[in-house]
């Protein structure tokens, strides 16, 4: 990888993180932006300790997410409650594989995921690590392209119970794992927000430093 290259920071630049306008950087390494006014940082203040703290908070809501029910399901005076998982293995079992493998994708797999790379990402960067920036940065940015589509599993339990409360024999209403669920996409999606990438690089930009 080439390293013979001057980043912003070593050249006392700093980008404004509104718009974008980059201004030379003050010695304490904060100022104001000229153009539209917003705070500059070298860096994302506190970055690690906010992000630290979202992950944390999203795990714990993770798992009543997936452990209380997502739905509550009335039929003939009948009700029954249905986790997550417990719904995509009735859609695989009544053979509706492309419904059971959006709700497990989007519910299960995307936000564990996400949370498991910003794991990685802020490990790494406590411990300085130069293993690979390249692909722990387009870790980054998959943790942020996929945090939009993270509410598909809310769109469908809404959906679903407006189009089932149309109905005179059944009923369904979101139970309290939806609230949960909205909770961890919305974290997952701050946490990956707070996260500085350029945090990455820092090490690297270190080990370029000590070469003659």
């Amino acid at each position: 990888m080439t390293l013979n290259r001057v980043s912003a920071k070593t050249a006392g630049l700093v980008s404004c993180h509104s718009c974008c306008l980059v201004s030379v950087s003050k010695p304490a390494g904060v100022g104001v932006c000229p153009r539209c006014g917003s705070g500059l940082h070298r860096r994302k203040p506190n970055s690690l300790a906010r992000t630290w703290a979202l992950v944390l908070a999203a795990l714990v809501f993770y798992l009543p997410a997936n452990l209380l029910p997502m739905t509550y399901t009335t039929s003939l005076g009948r009700t029954q409650a249905d986790t997550i998982m417990s719904g995509v293995i009735y859609f695989v079992q009544t053979g509706s594989w492309p419904i059971a493998l959006v709700i497990f994708v989007a519910s299960v797999f995307v936000p564990l995921i996400k949370l498991l790379i910003l794991t990685l990402l802020l490990i790494s960067v406590h411990l300085k690590s130069r293993w690979r920036p390249r692909d722990r940065t387009r870790l980054y940015r998959f943790t942020q392209m996929v945090g939009r589509w993270s509410m598909v599993d809310i769109y469908v339990v809404t959906i679903l119970v407006a189009l089932v409360k149309l109905g005179a024999l059944a009923n369904i209403d979101a139970g309290p794992a939806a609230v949960y669920f909205a909770a961890v996409v919305i974290i997952t999606i701050f946490a990956a927000e707070s996260f500085d990438p350029r945090l990455i690089w820092d090490a690297m930009e270190g080990q370029h430093a000590r070469k003659p």
